[in-house]
């Protein structure tokens, strides 16, 4: 009998009296074991996956005036398996407060059908970085489905409400989607002091948003020259 998790994973990083940021919450669930370190919260696979029917949340809560970076020690294969499999990560920035949520890249397995949704609500002054990457199959395979979404807020006004689809590799090899690319990311800042212009490159877009945020975008033929993409378009984005 095929397994199938369903798990609610959950940090919640505040500022003491002392001004010492302290994890007042972290709870792993299922595949999502959450491991802290000095200068971040871990996202540690504990199962393979996410497989086909799996779904997992992540909680990320970070109390006014307070700091979280989250990272996670390896790639994320995407399984196929009975279903669509579901990642959510849900997060809220209070006042003053910053996140940086940088996991490692997500690969596209052959035959997986997968959904990821990102929500995040910022409250007025609080700051995001938030980077995604995504691989289109392994190695000298064809990637399987993917739908990943994006929703940002800040203090309810909406900042940036992003959908990539990927149903059939015959539609989204078009020049009008991906090309010929496999791998794509992005990066998204949301705060005060970044760059007023936007930059495009080879495979690279930096685009100022309706809002205090920058999107950066990339396409790329390999992860590794995705990732030099999204740095430098970070480092635009910068100013």
């Amino acid at each position: 009998m095929t397994r199938h998790y369903t798990a609610h994973a959950a940090v919640r990083a505040e500022r003491d009296a002392a001004g010492r940021i302290r994890l007042t919450r972290l709870r792993s669930d299922g595949p999502y074991a959450l491991r802290a370190t000095p200068h971040a919260v871990y996202l540690v696979g504990a199962a393979a996956g996410p497989l086909g029917g799996d779904e997992l949340t992540l909680d990320l809560d970070v109390a006014a005036g307070a700091s979280l970076t989250v990272r996670s020690t390896a790639s994320t294969l995407l399984l196929p398996g009975d279903g669509e499999s579901v990642t959510r990560v849900r997060a809220a920035v209070g006042s003053g407060a910053h996140l940086d949520l940088a996991p490692e890249p997500v690969i596209a397995t052959a035959g997986c059908r997968h959904r990821a949704v990102t929500d995040v609500a910022l409250a007025d002054g609080a700051t995001l970085r938030l980077r995604e990457e995504l691989v289109l199959g392994r190695h000298g395979e064809p990637p399987g489905r993917y739908a990943g979404r994006i929703d940002v807020t800040v203090a309810g006004r909406p900042l940036l409400r992003q959908e990539l689809r990927l149903p059939d590799r015959v539609l989204h090899t078009g020049g009008a989607v991906l090309g010929d690319a496999r791998c794509t990311g992005n990066v998204l800042l949301a705060g005060p002091g970044l760059a007023a212009e936007p930059y495009a490159a080879d495979g690279l877009a930096v685009m100022p948003l309706a809002g205090p945020g920058v999107l950066v975008t990339a396409l790329a033929p390999d992860s590794a020259t995705l990732r030099r993409r999204l740095d430098h378009g970070e480092c635009r984005a910068r100013g």
